[in-house]
């Protein structure tokens, strides 16, 4: 069966142990995953366009080409491949090129390591020899190695990857390099015209164009990324090279396409440049990305939910837990609280608030505008600095369904501690209006409308004086969220 997903662009190539000649293309899958000096003093290129108001027309990017192909680099990478004890061969996962690349001990006898080898793109954002590219590009690699476009060769040093924003920085020992021009993602709209420089498969210094299909695209692994969402021919080998618009100017990172193949199927995402040069800043100087932590979990606020919680508007990123302890939790922070804006600056969808919370060093002070039950309140908040965590539980037997479908019982007191909950009740079974909402046997019902629930009579009462939408807020296994749920 076909399914989706989202390639990286790079190329791996597995070249077998002893000399052996056999070349093979791999892509890897999974979500993947800069103001510099101008050339001279000239005016910089720009694509040539006739303006004719409320027609679209061809856009001419072979001044761009021209200008700034000089700038975007290959990247190739060697690094040591997995070899299991047991077979002498070298063992690459077809979906993962560098899923070996950690050292070993090779067996007594065996003169030679076999090798993983990869391509992917970059391009120099300082005359010094400064590059940008992509985080999987360089992750795992021995040896880094940047040809440019005049076909000269320089060994180059990682000076930090992001794995978090697919982001990394490069550096060769050259001078009088030809570098890009930086550009303002922000007033980048959809439907502009916009071209990308790499190396698809291989194939050096090629140019493919399209528009901006949509902006600040929310996509799994990129919860700090904002992508631009392109049309754009980007391929195996494209990643980590430039995005421009018409103005000349660079305004992302190509890093991940979607496919159903491994090719091109007209869905290509950059990582905004802004992003980028915030974790190139820090890569520069401290070889790591700190980030800001709120310690909430949130979701989309959708038609539903509004309705639930007696919302006028579509907008914000709605709490569905606070971790205990955390810069939210000591600000006041609830579930079922609606974060609309962070320091003055909205927050249209839930997507704006980690990438804006991420940007913001430990220690800022910052002003949290919420929703609390349809009243404005604004909170003070210290960021934290960001760290993983996780938590919770399932089990057995009885009661309950009536208006919400739910077959539920209360948990014990072991169940609760596990939970970090003072009640909740355990779902046993599901129908009507639960099982539509995609609730299901296992999950934890913790709260109804943004009350907690400790017994059945409880949740009887509050689902008995509850209008046609409710929202439950519901724990399966370590996430919580509300579900809304529409009733008869």
């Amino acid at each position: 069966m076909n399914r989706n997903v989202l390639n990286r662009g790079i190329i791996a190539v597995s070249l077998l142990a002893v000399g052996t000649s056999g070349i093979a293309y791999m892509d890897k899958a999974g979500w993947g995953r800069a103001d510099a000096a101008a050339l001279g003093t000239a005016a910089p290129a720009q694509a040539v366009t006739t303006t004719v108001p409320g027609v679209a027309t061809a856009t001419d990017f072979s001044g761009i080409v021209d200008r700034y192909a000089p700038a975007v680099v290959n990247i190739s990478v060697v690094g040591k491949a997995e070899q299991h004890p047991a077979n002498s061969g070298v063992e690459i996962d077809p979906m993962d090129p560098f899923s070996g690349l950690a050292p070993f001990l090779a067996p007594r006898g065996q003169r030679d390591t076999p090798m993983v080898r990869g391509l992917g793109s970059g391009f120099i954002i300082s005359a010094d020899g400064l590059i940008l590219t992509n985080a999987h590009v360089v992750d795992g690699a021995s040896e880094v190695t940047v040809k440019l476009a005049d076909r000269r060769e320089f060994k180059a040093k990682v000076l930090g990857a992001d794995r978090q924003t697919d982001v990394a920085v490069i550096r060769i020992n050259a001078k009088n390099l030809p570098v890009v021009k930086i550009g303002d993602p922000s007033t980048a709209k959809v439907g502009e015209p916009v071209l990308a420089i790499g190396a698809p498969y291989g194939f050096e210094n090629t140019a493919t164009a399209g528009i901006i299909s949509a902006k600040s695209r929310a996509l799994p692994e990129g919860i700090y990324v904002p992508f631009i969402q392109t049309d754009v021919a980007v391929n195996p080998g494209n990643s980590g090279g430039p995005l421009f618009n018409v103005r000349s100017d660079v305004i992302g990172i190509n890093s991940q396409i979607y496919s159903r193949t491994g090719g091109y199927q007209g869905l290509s995402f950059a990582i905004p440049i802004d992003v980028a040069f915030k974790v190139q800043d820090q890569l520069v100087k401290h070889g790591k990305v700190t980030r800001g932590r709120l310690g909430v979990s949130i979701q989309e606020v959708t038609q539903a939910l509004a309705d639930s919680f007696g919302l006028q508007k579509l907008q914000g990123a709605l709490v569905s837990s606070v971790d205990k302890g955390s810069p939210a939790d000591r600000a006041g922070l609830q579930p079922g609280d609606v974060i609309v804006r962070l320091n003055g600056k909205d927050i249209g969808q839930s997507s704006d608030l980690p990438v804006q919370v991420a940007t913001m060093s430990p220690g800022t002070q910052a002003k949290i505008d919420v929703l609390r039950n349809g009243t404005p309140k604004t909170l003070n908040v210290t960021i934290g600095e960001m760290k993983e965590t996780t938590v919770a539980q399932r089990d057995t037997p009885t009661e309950e369904r009536g208006r919400l479908g739910l077959a539920v019982r209360p948990l014990d007191k072991q169940e609760q501690r596990a939970v970090g909950a003072a009640g909740g009740l355990l779902v046993e079974d599901v129908s009507g209006p639960a099982a539509r909402s995609g609730i299901q046997p296992g999950d934890i019902v913790l709260a109804i409308n943004g009350t907690p629930v400790t017994s059945i009579e409880q949740m009887r009462a509050l689902a008995a004086k509850a209008g046609r939408n409710v929202a439950l807020l519901v724990q399966r296994d370590d996430d919580k969220i509300f579900v809304p749920l529409t009733l008869g």
